[in-house]
Parts: C-alpha cells; sequence; structure tokens
C-alpha cells in the first residue's frame, strides 16, 4: 500500500512539474528568439512577463472551441490525446535524480527497475504521430490531411537512426535500463562518458530527436508556408494547447534521455559521484541533472531560430542517405571493438572519421549534381538559375 501511495505521488510531482515547466518553456522560448531577433518579447503581463503562461492558459481555457462541420469529432478529439498521453507515458521509465541514492521519502523514476526502458520510450514515443495522423485525417482539410502524410513518412524514416544509434551504447554498457547506463558512467568517471566514445552515435540521436518531436528544422507537417498550419490547421483552444503541450513534453524527454545515454546523467566530477555522502548530495545531484537537462532544451530552442526548415526531400535524404548508414556502420564498429576486446577509445577516432567520410561524399555528390544541372542547362540554352539564356 505504502508503495502504491508513493507511486502515486510520484506520478502527481512528475506530471505536475512537467506540464509546469513546459508553460514555463513556451516563456523561455519566446524570449530567447525576442533576444535573438533583437525585440523585447513578451514583458506586459507581470514583472518581465512572468505571469505570461497563465494569461496564455486563460486565454486558451475561453476561446471558442470550434469543431469542423464534416471532421469526425470522434477522432478530432482524440488526437490531441494521443499525442499528449504517449509522451507523458514514455516519461515512467526515466530516471530524474540518483535512483541509488534517494531519500527514503522520495523517488526520482516513476517505474524503476525497468529492463527494457529505452526500448518502452522508444514503442510509446513512436505512438506519438497517431495523434498527427488522426488530427489531420478527422479534420476533413487537405492542408492539415498532407501534414499528417508529412508526419508519418518523416517518423517512419528517423526512428530507424534514432534507435539503431542508441545500439552503441547498449552493447557499451550491456543493458538497456536507463538507471544501469548512468550507474555506469558515473562508476567510470568522467572521462567514461559515452559522448567521448560515440560522439557520432549523439550527434545522429539528437537529429533524429529533433525529427520525432517535429522541431525546426524538421517541423515539415506543420509548414506554414505551404500547409498554412498543417495537422492543426483546424485545432483551437484547449485542443490545439495538447498538440504543444505533447510536442514540448517529447522535447523535454528526449532531451533528458540525450543527457542520460551520452553526458553521464546526474554524474559531474567532484560534486556529484557514486562516492559522494555529504549532506544534500542526492539534490546536489538533481540539480546537475535537471541543469544539464535545461542547456539541452535551450540548444534545442537556439537551433530553432538558426537554421532554416528543409526541403521535404532533404528531409528524407539526410535520414536514408546519411543518418541510416552512418548509425549501422557506428553499430558495427562499436561490436567489432567488443568482439576483439579492443580499448573502447578506438571507437572515436573511428566516429571522426566516418562522419568525414560521410561528409566528403555528401559535398562531392551535392557538387557533381551541381555541375550536371549547369552542363544541362548550358546545352538546351538556359541560365543555370532557370530562366532562357541571351
Amino acid at each position: 500500500m505504502a508503495d502504491l501511495i508513493t507511486t502515486l505521488l510520484t506520478i502527481a510531482v512528475a506530471v505536475g512539474a512537467i506540464l509546469t515547466t513546459v508553460a514555463y518553456l513556451i516563456l523561455l522560448e519566446r524570449k530567447l528568439s525576442a533576444w535573438m531577433q533583437d525585440r523585447r518579447g513578451p514583458n506586459r503581463v507581470g514583472p518581465f512577463g512572468v505571469f505570461q503562461p497563465l494569461a496564455d492558459g486563460l486565454k486558451f481555457l475561453i476561446k471558442e472551441d470550434v469543431i469542423p462541420a464534416r471532421a469526425d469529432k470522434v477522432m478530432f478529439l482524440a488526437a490531441p490525446c494521443i499525442g499528449l498521453l504517449t509522451t507523458l507515458l514514455a516519461f515512467a521509465v526515466v530516471p530524474f535524480g540518483p535512483v541509488n541514492d534517494q531519500p527514503a521519502y522520495l523517488r526520482f523514476i516513476i517505474a524503476p527497475h525497468v529492463d527494457i526502458g529505452i526500448v518502452f520510450i522508444f514503442a510509446v514515443t513512436s505512438l506519438a504521430v497517431y495523434g498527427v495522423i488522426l488530427g489531420g485525417w478527422a479534420s476533413n482539410n487537405k492542408y492539415s490531411a498532407l501534414g499528417s502524410l508529412r508526419a508519418s513518412a518523416q517518423v517512419i524514416s528517423y526512428e530507424i537512426p534514432l534507435g539503431m544509434s542508441v545500439l552503441g551504447v547498449a552493447l557499451l554498457g550491456g543493458t538497456l535500463n536507463l538507471e544501469n547506463v548512468v550507474a555506469a558512467q558515473a562508476q567510470g568517471g568522467f572521462w567514461q562518458w559515452y559522448i567521448w566514445t560515440q560522439p557520432l552515435a549523439a550527434l545522429i540521436f539528437f537529429t533524429s530527436a529533433l525529427a520525432e518531436a517535429n522541431r525546426l528544422p524538421f517541423d515539415l507537417s506543420e509548414c506554414e508556408q505551404e500547409l498554412v498550419g498543417g495537422y492543426h490547421t483546424e485545432y483551437s483552444a484547449m485542443k490545439f494547447a495538447l498538440f504543444f503541450l505533447g510536442e514540448y513534453t517529447h522535447v523535454i524527454t528526449m532531451s533528458f534521455l540525450t543527457v542520460i545515454l551520452f553526458f553521464g546523467g546526474w554524474h559531474f566530477p567532484w560534486i556529484a559521484t557514486p562516492g559522494s555522502a555529504y549532506v544534500g548530495a542526492w539534490l546536489v545531484k538533481v540539480l546537475v541533472l535537471l541543469s544539464k537537462v535545461f542547456s539541452v532544451i535551450v540548444f534545442i530552442m537556439l537551433i530553432r531560430w538558426t537554421i532554416p526548415r528543409f526541403r521535404f526531400d532533404q528531409l528524407m535524404n539526410l535520414s536514408w542517405k546519411a543518418l541510416i548508414p552512418l548509425s549501422l556502420a557506428n553499430m558495427i564498429a562499436v561490436m567489432t571493438v567488443r568482439q576483439f576486446g579492443w580499448n573502447r577509445w578506438w571507437l572515436l577516432p573511428i566516429s571522426i572519421g566516418l562522419f568525414c567520410f560521410v561528409g566528403i561524399i555528401g559535398v562531392s555528390a551535392k557538387r557533381a549534381e551541381i555541375r550536371h544541372r549547369h552542363g544541362a542547362s548550358q546545352g538546351a540554352g538556359l541560365h543555370p538559375l532557370g530562366g532562357a539564356g541571351i
């Protein structure tokens, strides 16, 4: 009974913290975008605009709730709920503190000791695309339907490198349990963080996670210059808000995974180690983990206002022609190192070499394509950039 109460309290605290954090992450992103574009950003509601999330929430609650006349109402209402619930469910196996060093009255994970934690997260988060597909299809809107079809193709394409990039970490650590992944890095110290031996896997994972979360430069399913608003064109009020709560919750979950898998989780030299026994050590470890996660989230926000949106063909080419071959080659490299008992530091130059090799091939192929187009346009009497020649 006590364990059930603790679990329910942990769920309530985690869900409340996530939803509150999402509200203020939206404010942070608006402030960051204003800073990058030399604007002031939200500053009217409360000092420095700190009450803006409350005003936004109230606005969503009192806005008119419109459902298109020809929409499938059941699916139309279910879609945003699916998007939010799947991302919240994935957080159940993510440790948000030192699980083996927690006080008796606290629990830093909702569902502890899940040996297939990584597989569970990927399985659940892959279901979030059904919310997008149902939302676009049920709206009875062509722009929404196109956005949902783009989302399905995008998620299927990027799930493959996302999953394969983590296999290297699983092979090195010998586990799919996120708690054990953090413990393995913490026991080995700073230079045993997997970012040092798996930098290519970290890059592939982070890029694929952006695509899975529909974040720029991969938000082709809501591409406003082509699809008005994409899959959520017909949504308003709280249904619209639920879609974005799901998106930001996905960003939080993927940021936690990035830190746990590659950046040591709660570990940090000298102040947060397995041997830290001073008063409040568990609190310091939690703060270290949250600080790393916050840094990743801010980096994701900076990317949004730095890199322009890809074309859809570029999106597909990046996955199938670059990320999937790289993730497969990285997995084979890890298997080879493990099989022959080589020093795992060999994986660092191998990762760099693979990245450079694929980059050179990509640049060479693009230059050859440009030369081919130039020759074809010259032969047809056209200017290389389009239009008739003189």
